[in-house]
């Protein structure tokens, strides 16, 4: 999907609402257990409830890596019932050498139909170009994140520059690619950076994670993360998708999801 369909998308729905399906065997229903496919089966029962409110999904490729074969299986079927009317992000923070990471891209965008894959940007350019070389792909570089462990490095100050070591990755990466096929994580945690994130980023789309469970505020990241073309992907995942550990946990991811939505359309009647 290109930036012209995702901000065509967001505009028609007006919510920039991406759903994280992380499917966890321990807290899905137990109904759905003794399914062929629970993974699957409880994705299904998600992306129904909230395709009218989400205009993404982002699919954490350890939850489907973790149960092997099967689990690999279901992460196909799960992206390709999404469809091409919602964009679609591997989030699988890959990040190897050159030769490697093509092989990643490889996967996620022709054996699998994505549009995005998060990737990690510590070993530069040659790690991440591979994924850029896919005409309406993206990659989404982690940035800033919304962990405890992300003040370890991403917010230390580097001698030479005095720059923090997330602002370096934003400047140099920037270089890498362009609005159309670069995207930025940048946590809803850490709200208080979103303003030097877009002088350095000023045009790339930023996902968002971070709202909801983890305590990140959507009106802090809208005030200082919005763009003319919005610019902004904010996923909420345990929010939505457990919130009913029981036979109705899809409808009652669907109404938490029309609430972050709803959220959603009020600010953006305000800025837009």
């Amino acid at each position: 999907m290109n930036r012209q369909t995702l901000v065509a998308s967001i505009r028609e729905k007006k919510s920039f609402l991406c759903v994280g399906l992380d499917p966890d065997l321990e807290k899905m229903p137990e109904h759905l257990l003794a399914a062929e496919d629970p993974i699957f089966e409880f994705n299904k029962g998600i992306i129904d409830a909230t395709r009218p409110f989400a205009v993404a999904y982002k699919p954490n490729v350890a939850f489907y890596e973790s149960q092997g074969v099967k689990g690999w299986q279901a992460l196909e079927k799960t992206v390709n019932y999404i469809g091409k009317d919602h964009f679609t992000i591997a989030d699988a923070k890959r990040g190897d050498i050159g030769n490697t990471s093509r092989m990643y891209a490889k996967a996620f965008f022709e054996k699998m139909p994505f549009d995005a894959v998060t990737i990690a940007p510590y070993m530069g350019a040659d790690s991440v170009e591979p994924f850029l070389e896919f005409d309406g792909k993206w990659a989404i570089l982690l940035a800033l994140t919304s962990n405890k462990g992300a003040t370890d490095f991403q917010l230390n100050t580097q001698l030479e520059s005095g720059e923090k070591l997330y602002e370096t990755v934003l400047r140099t990466a920037s270089k890498w690619g362009n609005r159309e096929n670069l995207m930025f994580v940048v946590g809803a945690t850490r709200p208080e950076y979103l303003k030097q994130v877009r002088q350095l980023a000023p045009d790339n789309f930023l996902l968002v994670p971070g709202i909801g469970a983890q305590g990140g505020s959507l009106e802090s990241v809208a005030e200082f993360g919005l763009t003319k073309d919005i610019g902004l992907l904010v996923n909420s995942a345990r929010g939505i998708i457990y919130a009913s550990g029981g036979e109705d946990y899809a409808e009652a991811a669907g109404q938490a999801a029309s609430k972050i939505a709803d959220a959603m359309k009020a600010i953006l009647s305000r800025n837009h």
